[in-house]
């Protein structure tokens, strides 16, 4: 996927979503290779509506928040920034929200 996600860079890309995994979980700003950076995508993994959710046994690299929670992820897109909110189910509790600011494209080599 590493060459995906430097076309993505390039290109001005944001935010990428995932759903494989059954869970919810958000990463710091990366880069094609995995290395924090504030100019990088931010990955949401966003699998909680599969059966059965996985349990946590550990954090990955650039992990900010995950949980084996139902619920959806709202995002809301302005021009220059984006903002986020994990919205549960009825019944559960577990919330995640933040904003941040877009970043801008890169000049393809």
């Amino acid at each position: 996927m590493r060459d995906a996600w430097r076309l993505l860079e390039v290109f001005g890309a944001d935010v990428v979503l995932s759903g494989h995994d059954h869970d919810y979980e958000r990463f710091a700003p990366q880069d094609a290779d995995g290395r924090a950076t504030t100019s990088g995508l931010r990955e949401f993994v966003v699998g909680t509506g599969g059966y059965p959710l996985y349990g946590r046994a550990t954090s990955r690299q650039n992990s900010e928040c995950g949980r084996a929670a139902r619920g959806v992820l709202k995002l809301t897109l302005k021009s220059g920034s984006y903002e986020w909110e994990f919205v549960p189910v009825a019944g559960q509790s577990f919330r995640d929200f933040g904003t941040a600011s877009c970043a801008p494209a890169q000049q393809p080599h």
